[in-house]
């Protein structure tokens, strides 16, 4: 690729890109003030309230996954809309339509999660968990399970303004949020500002409020976008069947993928943990920074996605095929910076997690400094990977991805992680090995996947014109 068609592709991308990387950013942030918060109270409302966060975590990332598609579909639907005569017709029709069945799907998926979330809850004795920590967790789960809801119906007009090219609200209402999550947070727990005093459930309500708050917020801005308002409607009732159908059709691979990839790093942890404390301590810290830094991979993603949804509306798979190298390109620019903090800054690093001048976690810093060396290479694959789902989410492919992933994560990566870790010996090295070995399979395949189906999309119009 010429130098000057890769500058103008990135900044076409990071037009895009850069509000949802900060917006993710942004989001991790709103997570660990609640965890700081819950922290405050005790070990016993921290486990019992980090418990609860992760059964919602799980269900909202899968919800998420169920509406992802929208932007997709939006931006394939905004680039006909932006012709004329009966297709610029068709294309705006096709986008409220569209916007109205995600907003059916979020809703019936936010509701059937919120019940499934307080099940989920009365099991948990089952699991082996202690009483007084399921105690406080049903309590927790019964503040969060309402929030699901306005989390989805948020989702999904995000990705509405996403597929429209248009997501600067989502930025500025999400560094809000923080804000308001954080006073909320503060005053349902102790009681202040003439808030009820509520303890740990005060974090669940707090999280409720601010996603009610935020989908407001965000449909509002929508609402007065001279572009966004006129396809945006909450009349779920007219919600087109087909249209509905659709979108779950490509949404559940993609929430299956979500939690797919959810799970095998859970198991990896449950792994990790078998080697003693520290081990685990260890892996959840460098899991986190590679948590943060995967935030840029989805902005990319999502970014990617829409353009590739858009460029075949208009025909041009050229560009397409383009898209793919500038993520990666944009991709390995940052991981590269990164890499080299790691490699020179392990101390630095570590420091928000570990005492890392004193001898109480000598250990679990060095497990982790020597996890730093094979984190350099995994984000690499981290982020094609994701951007790889992302690329053939633009090419309405969703169920490649989802098989491509069970592949990559359950068959290749895990035996990896247990070779490794238990039968080599490397112990929690080990299994960050599998975990590279896993993340660098999927990618491979998922590229490769994705360059085969784009040159067979480009062909299809090509034979038909020479028959």
């Amino acid at each position: 690729m010429q130098p000057a068609v890769l500058l103008r592709d990135s900044r076409a991308l990071a037009a895009l890109a850069v509000p949802l990387v900060l917006t993710q950013l942004a989001q991790v942030a709103l997570t660990t003030t609640d965890t700081v918060m819950m922290g405050m109270l005790g070990t016993a409302d921290l486990a019992a309230g980090g418990l609860a966060i992760v059964i919602f975590n799980q269900l909202r990332t899968m919800g998420v996954g169920l509406v992802t598609s929208i932007g997709n579909r939006t931006a394939a639907a905004s680039a006909r809309a932006e012709g004329t005569g009966s297709d610029a017709h068709e294309g705006s029709e096709e986008i409220r339509t569209t916007v109205r069945a995600g907003l059916a799907v979020a809703t019936l998926a936010g509701l059937a999660g919120a019940v499934l979330m307080l099940l989920i809850g009365q099991t948990l004795t089952w699991l082996g968990q202690d009483a007084d920590v399921v105690g406080r967790a049903r309590t927790m789960l019964l503040a969060l399970a309402p929030g699901l809801l306005p989390c989805l119906w948020f989702q999904a007009v995000r990705q509405f303004t996403v597929g429209m090219r248009r997501p600067q609200a989502l930025l500025r209402i999400t560094v809000v949020s923080v804000a308001v999550n954080a006073a909320l947070d503060w005053g349902l727990i102790h009681g202040t500002w003439g808030l009820p005093e509520l303890g740990l459930p005060g974090v669940g309500v707090a999280t409720t409020l601010v996603y009610f708050l935020s989908f407001l917020a965000l449909y509002a801005a929508a609402r007065r976008d001279p572009v966004l308002g006129p396809h945006l409607s909450l009349n779920i009732a007219r919600a087109d069947r087909a249209a509905v159908v659709r979108i779950v059709r490509l949404g559940v691979p993609i929430a299956a993928t979500y939690g797919s990839e959810a799970g095998f790093f859970s198991v990896t942890a449950l792994m990790a943990g078998s080697f003693g404390s520290a081990a685990l301590a260890a892996h959840t810290a460098v899991n986190q920074l590679v948590y943060i830094v995967f935030q840029v991979a989805v902005g990319l993603s999502h970014a990617a996605s829409v353009n590739v949804s858009r460029e075949l509306a208009l025909g041009r798979a050229d560009t397409a095929l383009r898209i793919k190298n500038t993520a990666l390109a944009c991709a390995g620019a940052v991981m590269a910076v990164v890499a080299v903090v790691y490699v020179t800054l392990p101390g630095l690093v570590l420091a928000p997690f570990f005492d890392t001048r004193g001898a109480r976690d000598a250990e679990a810093v060095s497990i982790a400094t020597h996890l730093l060396l094979v984190v350099m290479v995994l984000q690499f694959f981290d982020c094609a990977q994701n951007i790889g789902v992302g690329l053939l989410r633009g090419l309405d492919d969703t169920r490649s991805g989802f098989r491509i992933t069970l592949v990559g994560y359950w068959a290749v990566g895990l035996p990896a992680a247990w070779l490794l870790g238990f039968a080599a010996g490397l112990h929690t090295l080990g299994i960050w090995l599998g975990l590279l070995t896993g993340l660098a399979t999927t990618a491979v395949l998922l590229l490769r996947r994705y360059g085969t189906s784009l040159r067979a999309e480009a062909g299809a119009p090509q034979a038909a014109r020479a028959a």
